[in-house]
């Protein structure tokens, strides 16, 4: 029996966890065109329900959409959608309400990009072995970075976080999570300034990143006893900041971890509704 199997395959690294992608906006009604309407997704229907913040739903992830001036993650994030021709349908039935923004939708073989009424790039995948088994959910965040940075970046996250992660390419890939990264992609463009968005991970090993953190000075706030934060990756050899991208940090203790997300089915309406379709479940069915 030994060696039947790749045990190795299995192991995730200390990141458990993306659970949400945070940028403010500064129109909630803009923003519902666009996240609910446009892309299919589903707001949350418990939490941030007013009219300042909106918790959009991805799966088992979200992203979170505070009313301020807007922010513009530097880069772009990744979603698995289940169905390409659906979301062409939507997307272009939202052109006349985003008209003046800075909406915009394009075709690719691979994906379709969308872009919010502020700037914020989203590739839209369909379901695929790569992304594991789900039909719905954020796949990868990918950021610019500055040319040299990814191997430095790789390190902080592997000796600092203790989170799988490797650079090649001119790009770091960081495993945070079953079937979600983030890519730190080397560009020789101009990097826009940092206007503060950003991540949410969940640990494992929650004292032993704090502890390095610490003794680096990086730590940049104290949240609660279940979560604290940093912004910039600084290489561990030479103590260099290479980028910067606030992290919040939870426990696995933390009260949200796992807290189950209502997803619905988009391709219900009014007009072609069926009893019992109302609800979308992210896992991919087993293949044959």
């Amino acid at each position: 029996m030994e060696g039947r199997f790749d045990r190795t395959a299995e192991d995730l690294g200390n990141i458990v966890a993306l659970e949400h992608v945070n940028v403010t906006v500064p129109d909630q009604q803009q923003a519902t065109i666009f996240y609910v309407a446009g892309l299919g997704l589903t707001r949350d229907p418990y939490l941030m329900t007013g009219s300042t913040n909106m918790w959009v739903n991805v799966g088992r992830s979200q992203f979170h959409l505070p009313t301020s001036p807007p922010q513009v993650l530097r880069g772009h994030t990744g979603i698995v959608v289940p169905d390409r021709v659906a979301l062409i349908r939507r997307l272009e039935r939202t052109r006349k309400r985003l008209e003046g923004t800075r909406f915009d939708f394009k075709e690719h073989e691979d994906f379709v990009e969308a872009t919010c009424p502020w700037g914020n790039r989203i590739r839209c995948y369909a379901p695929d072995e790569r992304f594991g088994r789900i039909t719905l959910g954020i796949a990868y965040v990918e950021f610019d970075v500055p040319k040299g940075a990814a191997d430095g970046i790789a390190r902080f996250y592997r000796n600092v976080m203790g989170a799988r992660a490797a650079a090649s390419s001119r790009a770091a890939r960081v495993e945070v999570g079953i079937g979600q990264y983030l890519t730190f992609r080397e560009t020789d463009r101009e990097i826009p300034p940092y206007d503060g968005h950003h991540i949410q991970i969940y640990v494992a090993d929650f004292s032993g990143p704090y502890a390095k953190l610490l003794d680096k000075g990086l730590i940049s706030e104290e949240s609660d006893q279940h979560q604290y934060r940093f912004k910039d990756l600084a290489d561990p050899e030479t103590g260099e900041t290479l980028f910067t991208i606030e992290h919040e940090v939870r426990s696995m203790r933390h009260p949200l971890f796992m807290r189950p997300l209502v997803n619905r089915n988009p391709s219900q309406s009014n007009i072609n509704y069926a009893p019992g379709y109302d609800a979308w479940i992210p896992g991919m069915t087993p293949q044959d």
